[in-house]
């Protein structure tokens, strides 16, 4: 199933606002970013279960600078759990 305009919306508005959510927590900013669906693409709500990433953070990192593929145990060890990300970026959407 295709996002649906609503959804679209708002990953506009976490890719704009927010940029790559680790680039953010490491002080940087980074609007090239991408949607990462947390758990999958094809479960129910999964458009809307999903964190920035630059393609770095996403899956161009390194063992010791990880990416969530394929070092998600690492990026969720630096950065925090992804549902901790998703929440976050909420958060910082309400607060705009």
């Amino acid at each position: 199933m295709n996002p649906t305009k609503k959804e679209k919306i708002y990953w506009d508005r976490l890719i704009n606002e927010i940029g790559c959510i680790a680039c953010r927590i490491n002080g940087n900013t980074n609007n090239y970013a991408v949607p990462h669906h947390i758990d999958g693409r094809t479960k129910p709500k999964a458009h809307s279960n999903v964190i920035p990433l630059c393609p770095w953070h996403h899956q161009l990192g390194t063992k010791d600078d990880p990416s969530v593929h394929p070092w998600k145990a690492r990026f969720e060890e630096r950065y925090g759990k992804q549902e901790y990300l998703k929440t976050m970026c909420d958060d910082i959407l309400e607060m705009r």
